[in-house]
């Protein structure tokens, strides 16, 4: 089974632009939440995202006026970012999203870890790690905002099999298998060639995260959660960073 890094490198970002969907109205979308929840610079124009990939949400805080450090794994898709948000004030960073703190003498006003990255990492205790790194990076009053997928409740039988995305020439389905604390992904791609229909696929592990655990943690060091609710089937939360 191939490592989280190994599974974009050699599957998922070969695909992944065109599993996410249509680039701009994604990137509105976000943009719109940031204003809907007065997400703006302030004493600091600095925001970090974490786990960028193709620049949906870097595009969007570049819009909205902040100077952006964009972390991924994935050269790929920083390239796609590069042309993504052409003429913005972006900074493609190909590093683990876990160096946080290499990149935060400037206190951020904002750390984004949007669309399920979070899971990506070891286990709970590289998620408080990482939370404990983006806490203590960012500005007083600073914004935390996260999204990550609850897969705390297992799907039995048939329901471990999601039809993620098809078109006439491609095919996603993903396969869930759980064990006590991760969950197995597998990504099943079939793609129509000359010949006839190619499978491709490759699998890894994503940590199952409770909302409780991510909401208790961030209480206890010193966050204030002042949004959480579902977008896109994915628990999201603003958390402030309090003097």
């Amino acid at each position: 089974m191939a490592t989280v890094k190994q599974h974009y490198d050699t599957h998922l970002a070969d695909f992944y632009s065109w599993m996410a969907g249509d680039f701009d109205l994604k990137q509105k979308e976000f943009q719109q939440f940031l204003k809907e929840h007065d997400i703006v610079p302030g004493s600091t124009e600095v925001a970090v995202d974490l786990g960028a990939g193709h620049g949906i949400q870097s595009v969007a805080l570049a819009k909205m006026g902040f100077k952006v450090k964009a972390i991924d794994f994935n050269q790929q898709l920083l390239d796609e970012l590069k042309v993504n948000g052409k003429e913005l004030d972006i900074e493609v960073i190909n590093d683990d999203i876990r160096s946080i703190n290499r990149y935060s003498d400037e206190k951020p006003g904002v750390v984004v870890c949007w669309g399920d990255t979070l899971t990506h990492l070891d286990d709970l205790a590289d998620v408080e790690q990482l939370l404990t790194n983006c806490c203590e990076a960012l500005n007083i009053d600073g914004k935390l905002i996260l999204s990550f997928r609850d897969y705390t409740q297992e799907l039995t039988a048939d329901r471990r099999f999601i039809p993620v995305k098809s078109d006439e020439n491609m095919i996603l389905t993903c396969v869930l298998e759980y064990s006590i604390d991760h969950v197995r992904v597998t990504d099943l791609l079939h793609i129509k060639r000359e010949n006839g229909w190619e499978q491709k696929v490759s699998s890894y592990h994503k940590v199952r995260i409770p909302v409780s655990f991510v909401r208790n943690f961030l209480g206890k060091n010193g966050m204030v959660i002042t949004f959480e609710g579902e977008i896109n089937r994915q628990t999201a939360m603003i958390a402030t960073k309090s003097p």
